[in-house]
């Protein structure tokens, strides 16, 4: 059989992708068995960081593992009842939210209308529809909560890994035939995808508590819920603030009005100008970014393949691959272009 490399560079250009279009097919096709694995594989990487400074004060590696896992099962639980109820209220109240949108849109309609602009009643419905952006909200996070049914899947999957962390690197070496080089590459590969998704969780995290402290301030409905989404979103750049504003605005805007909605928008434009341009910059630095276009495409991508868990996931899913792009000369210059640069 003729090797890859001895190939024609078109041949090698249809081959690839070929097999990038049966991955693709596979990953959507097994989506409900990926899911809970990704999540499991996030929240490990979240959690083996206090599990090695315990086990660095002397802490036996069970003992560690537990303590940890017993402290995010039960703050997981906690936030899941408050924002599950928060959801549920949500829902049952979502129709008269939109009722309420209406009748804004047939005031706005009567104001263009003492100005001389007449706009039809059909074009305000059909093509200027906030309500389904309300919609939407409550799709998705009734989503994201029906990927976490399978959380008993989630909690053995996460326990595993964190037990076997500690002994994986002895395992890649002794697999290896060059361990020392391999390992090196892999140890760099490991180390930036956990500082981007250690870095990015805790910038989130702060994202999510300032924007649900700032409408719980206002006075405005599900602060808690907002800021849930806020957090979830802040994983994608550029774009991702303004999602996460749109609702939290429309509804400061129907309870309180215009000048409250301003607040609101406010707010979050500078927790996303200071935690964007300032905060992360300092932290993680300008090489991982990624361009708006790919930003944009990555969301459509996987939330197509793994639905709203893959919208949340979808920028730590690129970076992962754009860092393991970086790491091969092959593959670098697929990298450059998808930085932001």
């Amino acid at each position: 059989m003729q090797p890859i490399q001895g190939l024609s560079p078109t041949l090698r250009i249809l081959l690839g992708s070929a097999c990038f279009i049966v991955i693709v097919a596979g990953m959507k096709s097994s989506a409900e068995i990926i899911v809970p694995f990704l999540l499991s594989g996030f929240i490990a990487i979240l959690c083996a960081p206090p599990i090695f400074w315990l086990e660095q004060r002397k802490l036996p590696t069970a003992l560690a593992v537990t303590v940890v896992i017993t402290t995010f099962v039960l703050s997981g639980t906690v936030i899941s009842a408050i924002v599950g109820a928060s959801v549920s209220d949500f829902a049952d109240q979502l129709p008269h939210y939109q009722e309420r949108l209406h009748a804004e849109k047939e005031s706005l309609a009567t104001w263009l209308s003492s100005f001389g602009i007449e706009v039809p009643s059909l074009v305000l419905k059909e093509q200027i529809n906030p309500g389904a952006v309300m919609d939407m909200v409550k799709k998705v996070l009734s989503g994201l909560g029906g990927a976490l049914t399978d959380s008993f899947l989630i909690f053995l999957t996460v326990l595993f890994i964190l037990f076997e962390a500690s002994s994986f690197p002895k395992k890649y070496r002794r697999a290896m035939n060059d361990p020392n080089h391999t390992f090196k590459s892999f140890k760099s590969f490991n180390n930036s995808v956990k500082q981007y998704l250690i870095i990015k969780s805790w910038v989130s995290l702060a994202t999510g508590l300032i924007i649900g402290f700032w409408l719980w301030a206002l006075g405005v409905d599900y602060p808690i819920l907002w800021a849930l989404l806020a957090f979830m979103l802040n994983f994608v750049p550029n774009i991702g603030s303004i999602i996460a504003a749109v609702p939290a605005v429309l509804l400061a805007f129907i309870q309180w009005g215009p000048s409250t909605a301003a607040l609101v928008t406010g707010g979050y434009m500078a927790v996303n100008i200071i935690m964007g341009n300032v905060i992360e910059p300092r932290f993680l630095g300008k090489g991982l970014g990624l361009s708006t276009l790919v930003v944009f495409l990555s969301l459509v991508f996987w939330g197509w393949i793994l639905g709203p868990v893959g919208m949340l996931l979808s920028i730590p899913l690129t970076m992962i691959v754009k860092i393991a792009l970086e790491s091969n000369e092959d593959t670098h210059w697929i990298a450059v272009l998808l930085d932001n640069e």
